[in-house]
């Protein structure tokens, strides 16, 4: 179970962005299941934010478009 955060909007203790992003990675990777070394999970842990939630992610400060848009767009 996930616990929200108790800050208003706007407040510095809003932790609302880093609850999504978590809750993302537990259910895209599987929470409870045991990964057998810390190297293994961080690994793994990497290629999901890297690999898959980075280039589809939409960035406000690209327009709202994903990185691999916005790289396609400079480049024609």
């Amino acid at each position: 179970m996930t616990l929200l955060s108790v800050g208003r909007t706007g407040q510095c203790w809003d932790n609302a962005l880093a609850e999504s992003f978590f809750a993302t990675l537990q259910s895209d990777l599987g929470a409870d299941r045991p990964r057998p070394t810390r190297t293994a999970a961080h690994a793994e842990v990497f290629e999901w934010i890297e690999g898959r939630y980075n280039i589809r992610r939409l960035y406000s400060s690209l327009g709202y478009r994903t990185p691999i848009e916005c790289e396609a767009a400079l480049a024609a």
